[in-house]
């Protein structure tokens, strides 16, 4: 049997650090969903999934400089779409029996759908203030911002569209019985990863 642990919650909240170093010192295989949103984003439009084939198809300039609300509601649709090709892949991944996994895909709403129990999953979700500074340091983010109009307002959609989504990640977490860790930066890595063991209670 397999044991996996999930990890949500929105972009930049210190997600993909947590599970890489708990997979390191757990000895668990780590699936970073984020490294195949291309793959299942033309899966999806493929088979005909609406967001998909819109998103596949969008400049920089259509994506970015929408209304952050639209923005999260299609984020949210997106990955109701592509969420049975992310557990095809982790299920296929049979030659290891304990994996992490994280990603904003793993939503409360789809946790709950797949009967994922409340031991198994927690949500990470940043502060505004810890969002945008740790997102302005990120040297790729002004490739993804290529080709808009206005770059900065762009980016601020970007940011919006995502402090929308970790309110209402937070709140359905809350509401549904979902461990959530909000990261302000004030703790440490081995701090926030200790909280995300003791739920897990990932064991050597």
């Amino acid at each position: 049997m397999i044991d996996i642990y999930y990890i949500g919650g929105s972009p930049c909240s210190g997600k993909s650090t947590i599970a890489e170093a708990i997979s390191k010192k757990y000895n668990l295989y780590y699936y970073k969903v984020d490294d195949y949103l291309d793959k299942y984003t033309q899966m999806g439009a493929e088979a005909g999934k609406p967001i998909c084939m819109k998103q596949s198809t969008m400049t920089p300039e259509e994506t970015w400089m929408r209304n952050p609300v639209e923005q999260n509601i299609e984020e949210l649709q997106f990955y109701e779409e592509i969420f049975e090709f992310i557990l095809e892949e982790i299920n296929s991944i049979s030659d290891h029996s304990r994996i992490i996994t994280e990603g904003a895909a793993f939503t409360p709403n789809l946790m709950k759908k797949h009967n994922v129990a409340k031991q198994r999953y927690v949500n990470i979700t940043p502060t505004p203030e810890f969002q945008i500074s740790h997102y302005r340091q990120r040297e790729w983010v002004p490739y993804v911002l290529d080709g808009c109009s206005d770059k900065e307002k762009a980016f601020m959609n970007w940011m919006n569209r995502d402090i929308l989504f970790s309110e209402a990640v937070r709140e359905r977490c809350e509401l549904l019985g979902y461990k959530v860790f909000v990261n302000d930066g004030t703790r440490s890595v081995a701090e926030l990863m200790k909280k995300v063991c003791l739920q897990f209670n990932v064991e050597d």
